[in-house]
């Protein structure tokens, strides 16, 4: 089954005053890269999210970002007014009579002057913080779902063409065949005293080399693999690449054979469907 490695899934929930928001979002990778983006308050946990993720995504190149909104009005933040008069009075004795408000400019950028009260995480609110991620996870390989199956009829209509086309050469065969030997003969009716033989010969030899039969029954069996490995396999897409690659050689000599302009020109439209395969498989898991 084909999965896109485009994917995007999101969750939110509340939990005691706080509002998390987890956004997952990838694009095609060779591997798998992933970026996250939390709140300092989560970083304990990243380790093991980034395991979640690894197992769960694959590959890819992944954007994670949690946010967290505090709901409640509520004041977290405390000053330590003994410190911060010590502070002043210091000043004061340092620099004489002044503006107090200064001096308290001043005091407040000292150590200890400000501090926020500790809020740690509890397991509590790390299984609500985990459902959350598995939320967005189940919605990320929907997403990648329905990407797959868009892919997958791109992917199939690309290869009924290149099969189309190679159905379409056949016809043309004889006739660039028929036009190979023709010239043979002409030249060999221009020059005298030739060794027949050893001339049909080598007439035998370039028919030989011309030949498209094994080309085209290669390119035939790479295109029903490709199919098999789309339609039965899973995270298929590296090997996907790998037959794509084969089919193209396949063109590519059938290609150079050919001699003809009509098999050119259908040579020339595989190639431009084989392209579009490739550029669809790089996005394939």
């Amino acid at each position: 089954m084909i999965l896109s490695m485009t994917g995007f899934g999101r969750s939110e929930g509340v939990f005691e005053g706080k509002k998390i928001t987890i956004d997952l979002k990838s694009l095609n990778s060779k591997s798998f890269d992933l970026n996250i983006k939390m709140p300092l308050r989560y970083k304990e946990k990243e380790f093991d999210i980034r395991k979640v993720l690894n197992d769960k995504i694959l590959r890819g190149k992944v954007d994670c970002y949690i946010n967290l909104e505090t709901l409640n009005d509520s004041n977290d933040v405390n000053i330590n007014h003994d410190l911060v008069k010590s502070y002043i009075d210091e000043l004061k004795k340092i620099s004489g009579d002044g503006p107090d408000f200064e001096y308290l400019k001043m005091a407040i950028r000292f150590p200890d002057a400000i501090s926020t009260r500790p809020d740690e995480l509890n397991e509590n609110e790390w299984i609500f913080l985990t459902g959350l991620l598995n939320e967005a996870l189940s919605k990320f390989d929907n997403f990648r779902k329905t990407e797959g199956e868009i892919l997958h009829e791109e992917l199939k209509r690309n290869l009924k063409n290149i099969e189309d086309y190679l159905s379409q050469v056949e016809p043309h065969e004889d006739v660039r065949m028929d036009g190979v030997k023709e010239r043979y003969r002409k030249t060999l009716n221009e020059f005298d005293h030739i060794d027949e033989t050893r001339f049909y010969q080598e007439m035998a030899y370039f028919t030989e080399k011309l030949d498209i039969s094994e080309e085209k029954v290669r390119l035939t069996q790479h295109l029903k693999y490709y199919y098999e490995v789309m339609k039965n396999e899973d995270f298929n897409g590296k090997k996907l690449g790998f037959i794509s690659q084969e089919i193209g050689r396949e063109i590519n000599t059938l290609g150079s054979k050919a001699n003809h302009a009509e098999i050119q020109k259908l040579v020339v439209m595989m190639k431009d469907d084989l392209e579009k395969i490739k550029e669809q498989t790089l996005n394939v898991l």
